[in-house]
């Protein structure tokens, strides 16, 4: 069982609430079917994605398989994933007929969507963007000039070339240090 004193204790079954709740809708299985191959019930279950239940490690345990997630990803809350690479780094592969590299950046997980902009920017005031639906991830490569990119309270200064990903389901910020900037975005959904 969940044990602690007072805000620990609800703490820790509020993450594990959100965290079912989001690795059960990832999977896309229903209560009954995560209950059935957890072997447990199906009212406990929802109990705890409703955060009224405390659970033992066994049952965390039995949901983690369930679900085929690592059990931290079920108490520890999920943290921003940020992602840099530099121009000229990454995994290239190289043609044999033509001055042409292809360095791939990020696949396309299963069942997600992804639109595609250009990105035109100024020095000046910042493009501050509120959060985006949730399990949104921004993919920016920068093309021309310079600016600061990705979360609101940490971005990362790019260089022509570089590229960086971050969660686009919390504040983030474009931010243009030099006349002239151009970037390609990648907006992806699940």
């Amino acid at each position: 069982m969940v044990e602690g004193s007072g805000v620990e204790s609800g703490t820790v079954i509020t993450v594990i609430a959100a965290s079912l709740r989001r690795e059960r809708a990832r999977a896309g299985l229903s209560l009954t079917e995560v209950a059935r191959r957890a072997g447990i019930a199906k009212s406990t279950l929802s109990q705890l994605e409703s955060g009224t239940g405390n659970p033992s490690v066994e049952t965390l345990w039995a949901l983690s398989v369930a679900l085929d997630v690592r059990f931290a990803q079920l108490v520890e809350p999920p943290r921003p994933r940020v992602r840099v690479i530099r121009a000229g780094e990454g995994p290239a592969v190289y043609s044999e007929r033509a001055d042409y590299a292809a360095t791939l950046l990020a696949s396309c997980p299963p069942n997600v969507r992804r639109d595609l902009y250009q990105i035109t920017a100024e020095p000046g005031t910042p493009r501050e963007s509120e959060p985006h639906m949730a399990g949104t991830v921004e993919h920016v490569v920068l093309c021309r000039g310079r600016a600061r990119i990705g979360l609101a309270e940490d971005p990362v200064e790019l260089d022509p070339g570089d590229y960086v990903a971050y969660p686009g389901d919390v504040p983030h910020v474009f931010e243009a240090l030099a006349p002239g900037t151009v970037a390609v975005l990648v907006s992806e959904h699940s």
